[in-house]
C-alpha cells in the first residue's frame, strides 16, 4: 500500500462489529429492504445475503418482479417468495423467507424492516420512495447520487425531524472520503480538500457511444453514459461538497492530471483550500480508484515527522484510500445507521454546491431533454451562488426547451418547461424556501446581536 494509504474498514470496525456480533447472538439481525434490482442492487444482493453477519436482505422492490426474484437467486437464494400484500410481506420476513414485490411502498410500511436502501438511480421515482420511508420512521441508504445532489439536504432535514438516518454509502466515493475525513480530523488534522480519483471525462459520449461497454458489465448504457460524461463525477462531488461545506473553485472543478494522487497537493489552488475548502478530482492518478483528503500542518516540527512518515514535505499531505466496494461497504452504513444513528455521508445544512444541465449538444426550442446519461446534456458542479438560475440535472428529465441553447451552455429553467405535477419540483421549491428562510433568520439574529 503506498504512502498516505489507509484501510480506513479496519480502524473503525471495532463497536460495529461487536454489536453485530451481539444482534447475531440474539438472532436479531438488522432487516434490510432494497428497492431496486438494477447492476448495484444485484451486487447488493450478492454480498448481503450471504455475508454480512446481523444484517439480513429480507426483501427486494422492482418493477420488474423477476428481477428481483434473480438478484436474490445471485446471492444464493433458491427461491424467493413474491408478497403482494402487506400482511404477506410481514409473514415471509418473520417465517424467515426472502420476499419480493413490485410495489416499493410495501417496503416502506413494512413494520419487520429497519432499513430501506434506494438503489434505483432515478430522482422522480426514488423521491417518493425516500419521502416515504423517512415518514414511516425508516433509516434510508442511498445508493442514488441522482437523487442525493438532487434533494439531499431538503431529504437529511426531514430524517433529522423523524429521528431517522439517511446517508448516502460507504464504498461510493463521496462516502469513502467522508469517512476518511472523518476519521483524519478526529486525529486532530485539519483537511482543507477532499474527492475523487477519475480516469476520464469526455461530456460527449451517449447510450449510443457507451453501448458496447454497458453490455460487457451489465450495465445500464444511460447509467454507463454518466459515468464516462463527468455527470457521476460532478453528483458524488456535489454530495461531498454539502457534507463538508467545501467548495469549488471552477465549474466543473479542476481535475488535475497526475500520475499519482499523492501529486494533487502541489497542483490545488494552495489558497482556495486553506480559505473555504475544495471539492476536486485526480485525472488519470494512481491507484485509479477511491477517495482522497488533503490535510494542511503549519506547524514545521509536525511537518517533519510527517516527512519521516513519507508523506512528504507539506505543508499541504494527501491521503486516500486506495478502494471503492459499494456492493461491500455498504454493510459498514447499514450497521453504522442502526446502531449508532450515524450516517456515513449526509448534507449538513443549505446546499453548498448543485450539478446543473449542461448542452451536450446545440439544443433546439421543441426539444425533450431525456435526463442523465443521456444523449442531451452532462452535468457540471457549480458553487449553489453561482448556479442560481441553473437546472439541475436531476430535475431536467422530460422537461421541454422553449429556447435554443448552444452546446456547453448551461440550461436554465428559463429556457424550459417542466413537466406538470412532478414531486420532485415541489421538493427543490421546499429545499430553495427551507434555506432561504433559515439564512434570514440567522440575518435577523445577527443584526440583533449587533443591536444589543
Amino acid at each position: 500500500m503506498s504512502p498516505g494509504a489507509l484501510h480506513i474498514s479496519s480502524v473503525e470496525a471495532g463497536a460495529v462489529d461487536t454489536l453485530l456480533a451481539e444482534r447475531v447472538r440474539e438472532h436479531r439481525a438488522i432487516r434490510v429492504g432494497m428497492v431496486g434490482a438494477g447492476a448495484a442492487g444485484r451486487a447488493i444482493a450478492r454480498h448481503l445475503v450471504s455475508s454480512v453477519p446481523g444484517v439480513r436482505l429480507v426483501a427486494i422492490a422492482n418493477r420488474t418482479i423477476t428481477r428481483a426474484h434473480e438478484a436474490f437467486a445471485a446471492g444464493g437464494v433458491a427461491t424467493s417468495r413474491e408478497v403482494r400484500a402487506h400482511a404477506a410481506l410481514d409473514a415471509a420476513i418473520e417465517q424467515g423467507e426472502c420476499a419480493v414485490t413490485s410495489d416499493a411502498e410495501m417496503l416502506t410500511d413494512a413494520a419487520a424492516i429497519d432499513v430501506v436502501i434506494e438503489a434505483t438511480g432515478t430522482v422522480e421515482y426514488a423521491a417518493r420512495i425516500v419521502t416515504g420511508a423517512l415518514e414511516r420512521r425508516k433509516h434510508v441508504v442511498l445508493v442514488n447520487a441522482e437523487l442525493d445532489a438532487t434533494l439531499g439536504p431538503l431529504l437529511a432535514r426531514r430524517a433529522k425531524e423523524f429521528g431517522v438516518v439517511l446517508t448516502n454509502t460507504d464504498g461510493d466515493e463521496p462516502g469513502v472520503a467522508m469517512t476518511l475525513l472523518r476519521y483524519l480530523r478526529s486525529l486532530g488534522l485539519r483537511p482543507v480538500a477532499a474527492g475523487n480519483l477519475k480516469g476520464m471525462v469526455d461530456h460527449y459520449r451517449t447510450p449510443e457511444t457507451q453501448r458496447a461497454f454497458s453490455e460487457k458489465f451489465g450495465q445500464n448504457p444511460w447509467k454507463a453514459t454518466s459515468f464516462a460524461d463527468a455527470t457521476k463525477l460532478s453528483l458524488e462531488a456535489t454530495i461531498l461538497a454539502n457534507a463538508t461545506g467545501f467548495r469549488v473553485g471552477k465549474r466543473g472543478m479542476y481535475g488535475p492530471s497526475c500520475a499519482h494522487v499523492n501529486e494533487l497537493a502541489a497542483l490545488l489552488p494552495r489558497d482556495e483550500m486553506l480559505e473555504r475548502g475544495l471539492v476536486d478530482y485526480a485525472l488519470g492518478a494512481a491507484p485509479y480508484t477511491g477517495a482522497f483528503v488533503i490535510v494542511h500542518e503549519d506547524d514545521a516540527a509536525k511537518r517533519g515527522l510527517f516527512a519521516y512518515g513519507k508523506l512528504g514535505d507539506g505543508p499541504f499531505f494527501v491521503f486516500h484510500t486506495p478502494f471503492h466496494l459499494p456492493h461491500v461497504q455498504i454493510a459498514s452504513t447499514i450497521a453504522r445507521a442502526v446502531l449508532h444513528g450515524d450516517p456515513t455521508v449526509v448534507a449538513a445544512g443549505a446546499p453548498v454546491c448543485e450539478t446543473l444541465a449542461v448542452a451536450k449538444r446545440d439544443l433546439r426550442a421543441g426539444e425533450m431533454l431525456d435526463g442523465i446519461g443521456g444523449f442531451c446534456a452532462y452535468g457540471l458542479i457549480d458553487n449553489a451562488d453561482a448556479a442560481s438560475g441553473g437546472l439541475p440535472i436531476g430535475v431536467s428529465d422530460g422537461c421541454r426547451m422553449i429556447r435554443n441553447v448552444k452546446r456547453d451552455a448551461v440550461v436554465t429553467y428559463d429556457d424550459v418547461e417542466l413537466p406538470p405535477d412532478r414531486l420532485v419540483d415541489r421538493l427543490r421549491d421546499e429545499q430553495q424556501h427551507m434555506f432561504s428562510n433559515d439564512e434570514l433568520e440567522a440575518r435577523v439574529f445577527r443584526a440583533m446581536g449587533e443591536q444589543s
